[in-house]
């Protein structure tokens, strides 16, 4: 699972671009019990989600009248600028280009060839998150209609590693679930997975990033989403070997999925 050693290539941050922040905190706050603490007058509205005082993801308005709310997915880069010319030179494209957050870090954003939107951080003063596991982010996954096509970009830009397993369910998917590793990790450095679907169970046909947030009970978490307005995509199912997932969208649409680890259902 994911931690917080941060090493290339593995997810770093993940923060939630939003239409109405205020709406947005109080549905993550009864959610999860994160509080949201707002940056300075020079942050645009930028601020953070903490939980028992430790920031667990990031939030801000939309910027662009065309952008659409969505939670993003970092991964940690050495070099956002050697990242951004791999990412070019393998097919992706270039939606911000490398930046720096003065005293903090640089980032950068982009979409995969296959369609999904994903961002690096190249660490400063902020290292990333700093919690991850329970009641924060905890895993990643892909969905795209083109798994190969992904793993060959990923692997280029990111150099991870990847272990295919057979799904146990392939309603609907290409039967073949990859588990995706920071390279040389191994299973222990493991920290999201890629799935091939249909272009008929992606939203608009697109691919998509999903954020996974670590909570003790997943059948709670999906009661709680529904009575703030949220909308329950997949209801809790156990996942032999796994634990217990839901998938969700919050009231602006916005997709994330939250997990009960198996050793969590048994302690």
């Amino acid at each position: 699972m994911l931690t917080d050693d941060y090493a290339p290539g593995a997810p770093d941050w993940t923060d939630l671009g939003s239409r109405d922040t205020t709406a947005a905190a109080a549905f993550y706050a009864a959610l999860f019990g994160w509080e949201f603490r707002p940056g300075g007058p020079e942050s645009g509205g930028y601020g953070m989600f903490l939980r028992d005082g430790k920031t667990v993801a990031g939030m801000g308005p939309l910027q662009d009248s065309g952008a659409h709310p969505a939670w993003t997915v970092y991964f940690m880069t050495a070099d956002a600028d050697a990242t951004t010319a791999l990412v070019t030179e393998h097919g992706g494209t270039v939606r911000v280009p490398p930046m720096t957050i003065p005293g903090q870090g640089r980032l950068a954003a982009y979409t995969d060839p296959t369609g999904a939107e994903f961002a690096v951080w190249e660490p400063g003063g902020t290292k990333g998150l700093e919690h991850v596991g329970p009641w924060a982010l905890c895993w990643t996954e892909l969905y795209t209609p083109d798994a190969g096509r992904a793993k060959d970009f990923y692997g280029a830009v990111l150099a991870w590693d990847y272990e295919d397993m057979p799904l146990p369910d392939n309603e609907g998917a290409a039967g073949t679930y990859t588990v995706v590793s920071r390279a040389g990790g191994g299973q222990d450095g493991s920290h999201g997975g890629i799935l091939q679907l249909g272009p008929d169970l992606l939203p608009g046909g697109v691919a998509y990033w999903q954020p996974y947030f670590g909570v003790d009970d997943c059948d709670a978490v999906v009661a709680r989403a529904t009575e703030g307005g949220g909308a329950v995509l997949m209801p809790a199912t156990d996942m032999a070997g796994i634990g217990r997932i839901a998938l969700l969208a919050d009231p602006e649409g916005c997709f994330f999925a939250v997990l009960t680890p198996a050793e969590a259902m048994t302690s």
